[in-house]
C-alpha cells in the first residue's frame, strides 16, 4: 500500500526556481516534499549556466595568452583539455553541496527521489517510491530540454546537446555546431578559443533575437577569432562516417557538404512536461509550455508552474528564481502578485559579451513612444582603453521625457554594465538619475554616466539656454 503525504507544499523538480520555492516554504514553516528524478540544481548546475562559464573561463585564460604581447607580457598558451575538463568538473563539483540532498534534507524537507505523476486534480504519485501525495499547493518546477530539430539521421548519428557537452573530456577536431543563439555562440567560441575548429550553422540571423547593431559586433569578433558562421543555412541531413560525422547544408541556392569530427545541437529549448499526468490534473499546457496567469497559477488553482516549464515567461534561470519569489508571496502570504518582464536582462557571455533589458529602439518605436537614443563608446573610457578592451558601446533608449525603456550593451563587462538600467526601468527611474550619480574613476560603469548624459547634450545647442547663459555671464 502506498505512503500517503499531505504536506503544505509539494515541489516538482529541484532545479534553481524549485529548489528556491522549497527552500522559502521550509523557512517560513511549512512541511514541504521535494521530488527530483535526475540531479539536484538541475540544468543550471549540471549542464548549463555553471559548466559553460568554467569552460568559457578557460577559454578566456586561453585567449588572454594568445593577446598578451600588446601588455609587453610574452606566454605561451598550451591547453590541456584534460585539465580543462577537470576544472569543469570540479567548479560543478563545489557547488553542489549548495543544492544538494543532504542540504535540503537538512533545512526539514524531505526529498524523494523519482518520476512525479499527477492521478488526479489533488493527487500525484511517485513511481517506484510507493508514495502518493495530496499537498494543499503544488510547483511544476520541472525546466526543459533541448530541442531536437527535425533533420534526417539525427537520431542515428552520435551528437552533443548542452546536456552532454560537458561530458566531452577531448578537445574535439573540428566541432559544428547547429545554433546561433547564445548557447551556440559562446560554445563555439570557447571551443575555438581551447583549440578546436568549429563552425556554426545557423538558419536566421545569429543572436536574432537581441539589437541587430549590438549583435553584429560580437559576430564580427568571432569571425576574427576564426569561428566560420553560415548564417541562412539549414542541415537538411547528417549521418556517420568512420572520422565523425557528414552533414548535408543548404545555404540559399548552395548545397555543401560539412565534415566533422563533433556535432553540437543548439537549438533552443522545450518545456519539460511530458510524463506529468497534466490532463489528469486539469493543468492546460501547450508546445510553449504550461498555461499560467500572472500568479504563475495554472488552470488548477492548486497546481502553480515556475521557470522553463511556464508558457510565456523567459528561460533564464534568474527568471525562475524571481518565479519563486512570485509563487511564495502569492501561496503563502496571499499577495496579489503579477509576474513582469520588462525589467528581466539577459546577457550572452561571447567576448564581448552582450546584456540587454527592456524595448530595442525599434520595439519602442512599434509601440508608439517618440524615443531618444543616447550610446557611449568603450573606446571613450580610460578604463577600457587601459584594458585594450575597447571594442563596444552602450545603447539606451528613452521616452521624450528620459523615461528609460531599454539598454544594450556590448562590450567588456556588459553582463555587470547592465545592472543599473535594469534597476532604472524595474523602478520607473528617469535618466537624470543615471547622469547625477557619482562613479568612481577609472572604471567600466562611467560608459554607463557618459551615455546617460548625452540625453541632456542638445540643451548646449539650445537657444533659450544660450540665451539664459549669455544674461547670467553678465552679473
Amino acid at each position: 500500500m502506498a505512503e500517503l503525504l499531505k504536506p503544505d507544499m509539494c515541489v516538482i523538480g529541484a532545479g534553481s526556481g524549485g529548489l528556491s520555492v522549497a527552500a522559502a516554504a521550509a523557512a517560513f514553516g511549512l512541511s514541504v516534499i521535494l521530488i527530483e528524478k535526475g540531479r539536484a540544481g538541475g540544468d543550471c548546475l549540471n549542464y548549463g549556466c555553471v559548466p559553460s562559464k568554467a569552460l568559457i573561463a578557460a577559454a578566456k585564460r586561453a585567449r588572454a595568452g594568445i593577446t598578451s604581447g600588446v601588455f609587453g607580457v610574452d606566454s605561451q598558451s598550451e591547453v590541456d583539455f584534460t585539465r580543462t575538463y577537470r576544472h569543469v568538473r570540479k567548479v560543478i563539483a563545489s557547488i553542489a553541496p549548495n543544492d544538494s540532498v543532504q542540504r535540503f534534507t537538512a533545512l526539514g524537507i524531505r526529498v524523494i527521489e523519482g518520476n512525479a505523476r499527477f492521478t488526479d486534480p489533488a493527487t500525484l504519485v511517485v513511481e517506484l517510491r510507493s508514495v502518493a501525495v495530496q499537498a494543499r499547493r503544488f510547483v511544476i518546477a520541472t525546466g526543459s530540454s533541448p530541442a531536437l530539430p527535425p533533420i534526417q539521421g539525427l537520431a542515428q548519428t552520435p551528437h552533443f546537446t548542452n546536456e552532454t557537452i560537458f561530458d566531452l573530456c577531448e578537445l574535439p577536431a573540428h566541432l559544428v555546431v547547429v545554433g546561433g543563439g547564445p548557447s551556440g555562440l559562446e560554445l563555439g567560441q570557447a571551443f575555438r578559443r581551447l583549440g578546436a575548429q568549429v563552425t556554426v550553422i545557423e538558419a536566421a540571423r545569429p543572436l536574432a533575437k537581441d539589437d541587430p547593431e549590438c549583435a553584429q559586433l560580437v559576430i564580427d569578433a568571432l569571425l576574427r577569432e576564426g569561428v566560420a558562421i553560415r548564417t541562412g543555412a539549414s542541415v537538411q541531413s547528417v549521418q556517420q562516417t568512420s572520422d565523425g560525422v557528414e552533414l548535408a547544408v543548404k545555404c540559399g541556392d548552395a548545397d555543401e557538404r560539412i565534415t566533422a569530427s563533433h556535432l553540437l545541437i543548439a537549438a533552443g529549448r522545450s518545456p519539460r512536461v511530458e510524463g506529468l499526468g497534466l490532463q489528469e490534473a486539469k493543468v492546460a499546457f501547450t508546445p510553449a509550455g504550461i498555461v499560467v496567469d500572472g500568479s504563475l497559477q495554472t488552470t488548477n488553482r492548486r497546481v502553480y508552474a515556475i521557470g522553463d516549464a511556464a508558457a510565456g515567461g523567459m528561460r533564464f534561470t534568474h527568471v525562475a528564481n524571481y518565479h519563486a519569489g512570485l509563487v511564495i508571496r502569492h501561496a503563502l502570504l496571499r499577495l496579489p502578485v503579477k509576474a513582469r518582464y520588462n525589467a528581466v536582462p539577459w546577457v550572452t557571455f561571447t567576448d564581448p559579451e552582450i546584456a540587454h533589458v527592456g524595448l530595442t529602439d525599434e520595439q519602442a518605436k512599434d509601440q508608439g513612444y517618440r524615443i531618444r537614443v543616447m550610446r557611449w563608446p568603450y573606446c571613450e573610457n580610460d578604463r577600457a582603453q587601459a584594458e585594450r578592451a575597447t571594442d563596444g558601446h552602450v545603447k539606451v533608449v528613452t521616452n521624450a521625457r528620459g523615461s528609460v525603456l531599454g539598454a544594450t550593451i556590448v562590450g567588456a563587462n556588459a553582463g555587470e554594465l547592465i545592472t543599473p538600467w535594469v534597476l532604472a526601468i524595474g523602478q520607473g527611474l528617469n535618466i537624470r538619475a543615471m547622469a547625477e550619480m557619482v562613479v568612481p574613476y577609472p572604471i567600466f560603469g562611467e560608459i554607463n554616466k557618459r551615455a546617460a548624459m548625452m540625453f541632456f547634450a542638445p540643451l548646449a545647442a539650445n537657444p533659450r539656454v544660450r540665451r539664459m547663459i549669455r544674461w547670467l555671464r553678465r552679473e
